[in-house]
């Protein structure tokens, strides 16, 4: 089976075309039809003995220059109460849907910035996971995101007891310079404050986000800052390159010569890439590094794609083998702020459908498959492949896979059991990835109009 091909790009290869982290990107879905909105229909034929568990908290403190994620700035009163009232009713109507044994193999708290909320209002985050939901938070990974600001004692205390495993820090820049220059309120001893709070938690991994590709940020710059999060030994280490997207704040101001910001950006990335392998890092992804000897903790870098996703929150995705859904997506605060708001109305009734989704064919279920193990350092194993589809990704593929090796992006040495990228394709992650989305998804997403 030969699956349809995309246009074929230009000549020239922009390397930063779009960070493929989840296929398809909420921009491809659309409102579904009554008679495919019932959550208890959607999960009524799909295995439940190993579901992935996401909580999304929509609130941070400020909002990064950079940032085009779901996310409220502040919270009235009463709002992360009434939030947690309506996450607590989605639980009701999400366990209702399940109807019946469902166990959870790994969970996480995403955002925004799920640390927004007090130390109170996370143990109850909590709780909803393990008694609105069943998930035993103490035998399965944990992942949180939080910011420097608000990973204080209190909150990384609760979050250590209930069994978190991994806590992940968006640092971005050490040198306080480049942090105001992304809009990112900080100051490198605060961030250093925070990393030893951490660490007295005792959280077995912690992971430290660091972007590449700020103005005026150089070499020399670059190195200052991955040395600083070397210093704490961060178990996990993740390189994002600067994106401007519209409506954020950066996308105000940003002017240049695109060609020479992919010129730094790839020139920062593969200095450190080199620096953190030196350093003893394994390269897991493009993003995505790992200290030789840090304890694993369930999951890749692409767990949040694997099918039974079960996601609570107003910015949540769910993923079932025949579709992806969630609530309405946003990018403008004002939008946003109405999406938050609409959500916390909700009655337990009104979340047992889902609301804007997107149907997955089985060309979309290869293209994801796909998608999932060749954006990742060691791989696609092809036999799992043929034995999934019957069929080979060169079968699936050719047009595409012909591309890359014509641009050296496949590593040519694996034996046939095995589709890697090259160091270069790696590299090119964020162009090779958008180069395998099918033309429906690719026209919806050129048809979204942000907002």
């Amino acid at each position: 089976m030969t699956l349809t091909a995309p246009t074929p790009g230009p000549t020239t290869v922009r390397p930063y075309e779009q960070y493929v982290y989840a296929y398809p990107h909420k921009t491809a879905y659309r409102p579904l039809p009554p008679e495919r909105a019932e959550l208890r229909a959607l999960w009524a034929d799909e295995p439940r003995d190993a579901l992935s568990l996401y909580f999304h908290i929509p609130f941070c403190e400020v909002r990064c220059g950079f940032c085009n994620l779901f996310t409220r700035i502040g919270a009235p009163d009463g709002l992360t109460t009434a939030y947690l009232d309506a996450l607590e009713r989605q639980a009701t109507a999400v366990r209702a849907a399940l109807d019946g044994p469902a166990r959870f193999a790994t969970a996480a708290f995403g955002g925004g910035t799920p640390t927004f909320l007090t130390a109170a209002e996370l143990d109850r985050l909590c709780d909803l996971a393990e008694h609105g939901l069943g998930a035993d938070l103490a035998a399965i990974p944990l992942s949180v995101e939080a910011s420097p600001a608000t990973a204080t004692a209190d909150r990384l205390a609760v979050l250590a007891a209930r069994g978190t495993t991994r806590l992940s820090l968006g640092v971005q820049s050490f040198v306080d310079t480049e942090a105001r220059t992304a809009v990112r309120p900080q100051r490198r001893a605060e961030v250093e404050a925070a990393l030893g709070r951490v660490r007295d938690a005792a959280i077995p991994v912690l992971n430290i986000d660091l972007i590449y590709g700020i103005a005026g940020q150089t070499e020399h710059t670059w190195t200052r800052s991955l040395d600083a999060a070397l210093a704490w030994r961060p178990e996990e280490l993740y390189m994002y390159p600067l994106y401007v997207r519209p409506l954020t704040g950066l996308d105000r101001h940003r002017d240049g010569d695109d060609r020479a910001w992919d010129e730094q950006r790839l020139r920062l990335y593969r200095h450190g890439r080199d620096h953190l392998l030196g350093a003893g890092y394994e390269q897991v992804s493009m993003r995505m590094f790992r200290r030789a000897d840090a304890p694993t903790t369930g999951g890749g870098d692409y767990a949040c794609q694997t099918d039974g996703m079960v996601g609570l929150g107003c910015g949540a995705r769910s993923y079932t083998s025949k579709l992806h859904y969630s609530f309405d997506y946003a990018v403008d605060m004002r939008r946003i702020r109405g999406i938050v708001d609409a959500y916390t109305a909700r009655s337990t009734a009104d979340f047992s459908r889902a609301d804007y989704g997107w149907e997955m064919t089985e060309e979309e279920t290869r293209r994801r498959h796909i998608l999932q193990s060749l954006l990742q350092a060691e791989g696609l194993d092809t036999t799992e492949y043929r034995t999934r589809f019957g069929t080979t990704p060169e079968e699936d593929f050719p047009t595409e896979l012909t591309r890359f090796r014509t641009r050296d992006w496949l590593d040519e040495s694996t034996g046939p059991d095995r589709l890697r990228l090259s160091p270069e394709g790696l590299a090119h992650s964020d162009a090779l990835g958008p180069d395998l989305f099918s033309p429906a998804v690719s026209a919806r997403m050129a048809a979204y109009e942000p907002k």
